[in-house]
């Protein structure tokens, strides 16, 4: 941390007033995320000890922002000290931005115009930037080679079936697996694949008032196939996107993808089912050895997605290779109860309620609805409050224009750093106790622009935490509604 501070106030010639480990970074990786700040400036400080992975981000970054992509600007560097310094791209996932925008299985418009906006991208990384990167700093592998697919495949097969009790012929599966490798081998792989391409990775910024996609975590990224990512992005599990819209966004790709490259798409298409197949056999290799091996139990939460993305594959789609043991280990999977119940049952033991309330003082304090009292109240009303200003009289602080000005307010930003410190210490504590409720309320005079805008913040740091849920009531907007 020493190292980041120092790099921090190397460059920006200022001191650090407050270094906060990001909340919610749920991968495997080992990196450590901070976000360092000092008055309005701040920076994103990654801390991981292996060299060549670091190095590996360093040059691909600079490369892509060479490329004018939207990758996060490097400020500093410590590779001795495994430490480095990149622009804050905020707190906004394209996986955040899609559930918050989401009514069941219904996506918002706007979550949709954002994944086209990422697909049209795509192209102008694999494609565009891809012809003239150094390969030779990729890490692990320079490409996605026979090794790389088999540590997949194998990842998949031993942390996975194994672990989870399906049933397979080794020799047999290994025959699959060897014919699936041939096959995607005989695709082109000539491209830069991002190998992580998915909407945790995917950052959203809002530059006048429309939703801009940012891309992180491509480190892993090495020579492959164009099919990969695309089908990263599409059959992401949790996110779980329609099969329309899938369908949907992998044409808005293909036609982004025709003006960058001359193709055929009977050909890509040929290719691309088996490279969907084997990215979902490589996420649950990772939810296996995370949730089954590690014990961590939130992995798991994934796993019904991802089999019922399986469970449209074999209904739907007639692979060009015949794969006779490994459809049998699908469909063994897709029967199983017990792989479909592990969100329901991770959820229904382990699940955190966090309930943030606005409302207005002079109404009287939100009810408790649970009956375990107690929580969080803040006064927002010692806060600069726009509701004095005419220009902001019908809006609330969901709207833009009062963010805005919100976000301009240093004693906005103290105010609210202080009650998620406070918060996200006692969500910790809840959860790992097995507690079910948690209540957090903000207050100001009308209930409209401060309380709102405090409670929406708070909100979106919390959502995305493994066992938590996040439930927001604007308590005098509902009421006026």
């Amino acid at each position: 941390m020493e190292a980041l501070k120092r790099i921090f106030e190397q460059h920006f010639h200022l001191p650090v007033d407050r270094a906060e480990p990001l909340q919610g970074q749920l991968g495997g990786s080992g990196r450590k995320i901070v976000r360092l700040t000092s008055g309005k400036l701040s920076a994103i400080g990654i801390l991981y000890d292996v060299r060549e992975e670091n190095l590996a981000f360093l040059e691909f970054s600079k490369h892509f922002k060479r490329h004018g992509l939207p990758v996060p600007e490097i400020y500093a560097e410590d590779l001795d000290h495994g430490a480095y310094l990149e622009e804050d791209l905020g707190s906004t996932t394209l996986f955040e931005f899609l559930s918050s925008h989401r009514k069941g299985a219904t996506i918002a418009p706007e979550s949709f115009a954002a994944y086209q906006k990422v697909v049209a991208i795509l192209p102008r990384f694999q494609v565009e930037a891809g012809r003239d990167l150094n390969y030779r700093v990729c890490y692990p592998r320079g490409s996605f080679d026979r090794q790389s697919i088999m540590w997949d495949l194998n990842y998949f097969k031993y942390y996975f079936l194994r672990l989870a009790g399906i049933a397979f012929s080794e020799q047999a599966l290994e025959q699959d697996f060897s014919r699936l490798t041939k096959f995607l081998l005989s695709a082109n792989r000539d491209y830069f694949l991002y190998r992580d391409f998915q909407s945790r990775n995917i950052m959203l910024r809002k530059v006048l008032n429309e939703e801009h996609p940012f891309f992180v975590d491509y480190q892993g990224g090495r020579r492959g196939a164009l099919q990969y990512d695309i089908a990263s992005l599409l059959y992401d599990a949790k996110a779980d996107l329609p099969p329309e819209l899938r369908q949907r966004l992998l044409d808005h790709y293909l036609d982004s993808l025709a003006g960058f490259l001359d193709f055929d798409r009977s050909a890509f298409m040929e290719h691309y089912y088996p490279y969907v197949c084997v990215r979902i056999m490589q996420a649950l290799g990772a939810y296996g050895f995370r949730g089954f091996y590690e014990r961590k139990e939130h992995f798991l939460q994934s796993v019904p997605y991802a089999l019922k993305n399986l469970r449209w594959l074999l209904h739907n789609v007639e692979l060009p290779i015949a794969l006779p043991m490994l459809m049998q280990a699908f469909k063994t999977m897709v029967a199983s109860d017990r792989l479909q119940g592990l969100s329901s049952g991770v959820e229904q033991t382990k699940k955190l309620t966090v309930r943030i309330f606005s409302f207005s003082f002079h109404r009287g304090l939100p009810q408790d609805e649970t009956g375990n009292g107690g929580g969080f109240i803040f006064d927002g009303r010692s806060l600069p409050n726009p509701g004095r200003e005419e220009r902001f009289k019908s809006l609330t602080g969901k709207d833009a224009a009062v963010i805005d000005y919100l976000d301009a307010q240093e004693s906005v930003h103290q105010f609210l750093a202080s009650a998620s410190s406070l918060v996200e210490s006692s969500v910790s504590t809840y959860a790992s106790r097995g507690f079910k409720h948690l209540m957090v309320s903000f207050g100001c005079t009308g209930g409209q622009h401060r309380s709102v805008y405090l409670a929406e913040q708070l909100a979106k740091r919390l959502r995305g935490r493994a066992g938590v849920e996040v439930i927001v009531h604007h308590r005098e907007q509902q009421q006026l509604n």
